[in-house]
């Protein structure tokens, strides 16, 4: 396995989903999140359908039908449309960090679907993760933010995803399951702009973003596709937090936000939390493969 070229990748991958999400936000100043979900849906789906024929796989396959791709839909659905309401009424570094919670929900996910047995240490890193959460969160305290919920949502619709993943039918391709992923978000632009209503034209300004993001969202899916198929899981996954200098960064310079202590200090919890589990589990499977 490759674990260079794969962090690269990885680190790359995550860059690319900070930019998307920066677009993102900066369409959703001027369209409702549902028409943004929407347009935004839709131009991936035909990027991810026009991958899939060249490869001559189909754009459906009947497995996508199967429980656990159902499954994998409702996440997706929700992981998408609860961030990206994150995004728009939060600032992008605090729903950037709750995200980076991400993997230790997995975590915990893991022991429930899939039987994975998880130790005091690992159970441990994953509590104090999520009181860097709750740093972020701040619930009760004068700077918590009601909307900040909808990250928390989010997490939890990504972890689900990623799960179902995990269970998905070994047949679907990663251009496949690209359309399918944007398809939902299609899903979730119609459910969202249902509710809020608001649908305007938009001008060659919004549109531009909206294709900015649609790059950097193809970009960054299929970088990470590149860093997991290149490296082993383990060396490569620690990678995924620099998602969140990234967003950090663009939420400074781009945004004009200024994190305050205690979500850095949550950050830093959060993220610290999630490389122990991370490097834990490859400690766990490293002594695994070792017993005869």
């Amino acid at each position: 396995m490759d674990n260079s070229r794969g962090s690269l990748f990885m680190v790359l991958a995550m860059a690319a989903f900070a930019l998307e999400d920066m677009f993102i936000k900066a369409a959703t100043l001027t369209l409702p999140v549902g028409q943004v979900l929407l347009i935004f849906g839709l131009s991936g789906t035909i990027v991810f359908a026009i991958l899939a024929r060249r490869q001559g796989s189909p754009v459906f396959d009947p497995s996508s039908f199967s429980r656990v791709m159902v499954a994998r839909s409702g996440f997706e659905i929700m992981g998408r449309l609860c961030f990206t309401l994150a995004i728009a009424l939060t600032p992008l570094s605090n729903a950037s960090a709750i995200l980076q919670a991400t993997p230790l929900v997995v975590a915990v996910g893991a022991v429930f679907v899939f039987g994975e047995t998880v130790g005091w240490r690992r159970w441990s890193a994953i509590c104090i993760g999520f009181i860097g959460v709750l740093l972020i969160l701040r619930p009760g305290l004068s700077g918590f933010e009601p909307a900040s919920i909808f990250a928390v949502l989010g997490t939890i619709g990504f972890a689900g995803r990623d799960l179902a993943t995990k269970a998905a039918p070994p047949q679907l391709t990663n251009a496949q399951l690209g359309v399918y992923g944007f398809t939902m978000l299609m899903i979730a632009g119609i459910i969202a702009l249902s509710y809020t209503g608001g649908a305007m034209w938009p001008d060659i300004s919004v549109l531009s973003k909206i294709a900015a993001a649609t790059v950097f969202g193809v970009l960054a899916y299929s970088a990470l596709t590149n860093a997991m198929r290149l490296g082993e899981v383990s060396a490569v996954a620690p990678f995924r937090y620099s998602r969140l200098v990234f967003a950090m960064l663009i939420g400074v310079v781009v945004f004009g936000e200024r994190p305050d202590t205690l979500t850095l200090i949550g950050s830093a919890i959060v993220v610290g939390s999630g490389l122990y589990t991370v490097l834990r589990q490859r400690r766990v499977d490293t002594t695994d493969a070792r017993l005869p």
